[in-house]
C-alpha cells in the first residue's frame, strides 16, 4: 500500500485542512451550526443539471434568472416532493433521480 493514503489519515489532513480553513476565513462551530439549520429549515425547492439550487428566499439566482430569460418556466427546476412510492409500469420502477444528493 506504498504511495496510498489510508482511510483514517485521509480523514484526519481533511480535518485539519478545514479546520485551517475556518480560522482562515474566521468561520465559528456555532455560525457553521446556524448556517446548516437555517439550510435544514429551508431545503432547496429549484435545482439545475449542475448541482446549482435555490431554496427560494431572496433574490432569484442568476442561473435561474438566466434560464427564465431564455425562456424556460423556472417551474421546469422544481425539484418534486417524492410520491407515495416509486411508480411501477409493466415491471419498471419508475422515480426521480437526484444525483446531487
Amino acid at each position: 500500500m506504498k504511495g496510498k493514503i489510508a482511510d483514517g489519515e485521509a480523514r484526519e489532513r481533511l480535518t485539519i485542512w478545514i479546520r485551517r480553513r475556518m480560522l482562515e476565513f474566521g468561520i465559528t462551530f456555532d455560525a457553521l451550526e446556524t448556517s446548516i439549520q437555517e439550510d435544514l429549515a429551508h431545503p432547496p425547492l429549484y435545482r439545475d443539471a449542475r448541482g446549482h439550487d435555490w431554496n427560494g428566499v431572496g433574490p432569484m439566482p442568476d442561473w435561474l434568472t438566466a434560464a427564465r430569460h431564455a425562456g424556460l418556466d423556472p417551474d421546469f427546476f422544481r425539484i418534486e416532493e417524492p410520491k407515495e412510492g416509486p411508480q411501477h409500469k409493466r415491471g419498471v420502477v419508475y422515480r426521480q433521480a437526484d444525483l446531487f444528493e
